[in-house]
């Protein structure tokens, strides 16, 4: 499907009003569709849409869709991030007619223009242009789940086989599939979505975490911080009853799937996180231990103070083992001595070589985290195709 010429000028006209109450639309959209399609309130987690986080996430999208209208294929990154959280959430091609049909009426009656007009027909078209390439892509990588062994299509029931406490906020959840079967071996760095009864709200929830470990034949294992109240924000829902769950109970799971993970281990290696950010770097970092680590790695780490510093003694295991292995912290509370530096991490003030030329770099945190650490590692030299990026939350990173 491509548009007509009058159809890209129609849909390059409304980036202004985008840019100006794109939050606002797509708000309305999600209300809009969840009120008519309430079974989709167990896909789309609802916590993101109290936070607005989802709001905000699909106006950046719309909004970069209708910049780059005459070239989507600039997106392509990010359509590929989209697709495999989709896949995660098992979401699938009929979804798509739902979205469209509320996306369309909801410009329609945010901007008070009739279903007929050209604009509504132009955006009509370019939807369908974009959904196709986001079916097509998703349906790639269902293809590779149902052909990896091990692996597996929908919501598949595992039982928290051991739960360990990491620190003050982080449990480590040992997930096994109930039906005994085998497990794929996944790309370390990558993630699941699990899916739990969240009694408040009287529905299934779901939410997508890091498995934090290498692949192992027996079980997944996720890393989950608790979302507490924080002034105006309320707790999170999946992570408090995660975190409210015994040894023995179930949960369901989607297959490993993500485009982030390690690309390369036979170079050096940089993993530099922040927080709970870390999940993915441990699970990097332990899939290299299981190659013995054959090439120098530096494990950069910030977090708020020693009592929420999670897998510090894994961490340190590793550097004993091997003499490569180097590791960085930065506290942005506590005593000298407690970390490496107290305050906010400052990738300047770390010796040079934790930082070589030829690394990959894997970043992951808060966003202003990592549009932080982004930022020096350009100016350090590092060139961009080297610094590979993970966000918490529902997109990508906007470095900019």
């Amino acid at each position: 499907m491509s548009l007509t010429p009058k159809q890209i000028e129609l849909i390059k006209a409304t980036v202004p009003v985008l840019r100006e109450n794109g939050v606002a639309l797509t708000g309305y959209f999600y209300n809009r569709m969840l009120n008519n399609h309430p079974e989709l309130k167990e896909v789309f987690n609802l916590g993101h849409q109290r936070s607005g986080a989802q709001a905000r996430s699909l106006a950046g999208a719309v909004l970069a869709y209708a910049e780059n209208i005459e070239n989507p294929s600039v997106l392509a990154s990010a359509i590929e991030l989209m697709a495999h959280k989709h896949v995660s959430l098992e979401i699938q091609a009929p979804d798509y007619q739902i979205v469209g049909s509320n996306l369309l009426h909801s410009i329609s009656e945010v901007l008070s223009i009739p279903m007929d007009d050209p604009l509504i027909e132009a955006w009509a078209a370019a939807y369908g242009q974009l959904a196709e390439v986001l079916i097509s892509t998703e349906k790639a990588i269902y293809d590779e789940h149902a052909q990896t062994q091990g692996s597996w299509l929908g919501w598949r029931t595992f039982k928290i086989a051991k739960k360990v406490v990491e620190n003050s906020e982080i449990t480590s959840f040992y997930l096994q599939p109930t039906d005994g079967g085998a497990l794929p071996h996944y790309k370390a760095g990558q993630y699941i979505s699990v899916r739990v009864l969240v009694e408040e709200l009287g529905l299934k929830q779901p939410r997508q975490y890091t498995l934090s470990d290498s692949p192992k034949t027996d079980h997944l294992r996720i890393s989950v911080k608790r979302e507490d109240p924080k002034g105006e924000l309320a707790g999170g829902w999946v992570s408090n009853t995660l975190h409210g769950l015994n040894e023995g109970d179930e949960i369901e799971v989607t297959a490993p799937t993500g485009n982030f993970f390690l690309i390369d281990s036979t170079k050096p290696n940089v993993f530099i996180s922040g927080g709970v950010g870390l999940t993915p770097m441990i699970a990097m970092l332990n899939q290299l231990v299981d190659a013995n680590i054959p090439a120098p790695v530096s494990f950069i780490h910030a977090c708020r103070n020693a009592e929420v510093h999670a897998m510090k003694p894994h961490v340190d295991a590793v550097k004993a083992r091997f003499d490569h292995v180097k590791s960085f912290t930065a506290y942005e509370q506590g005593n000298e001595g407690d970390a490496d530096v107290i305050g906010r991490l400052d990738l300047h003030q770390l010796p040079r070589e934790l930082l070589p030329t030829l690394a990959d770099y894997y970043l992951c945190g808060p966003l202003y985290f990592m549009q932080a650490q982004y930022k020096t590692l350009l100016e350090l030299g590092i060139a961009k195709e080297q610094i590979h990026l993970e966000a918490f939350g529902t997109g990508g990173v906007q470095l900019s």
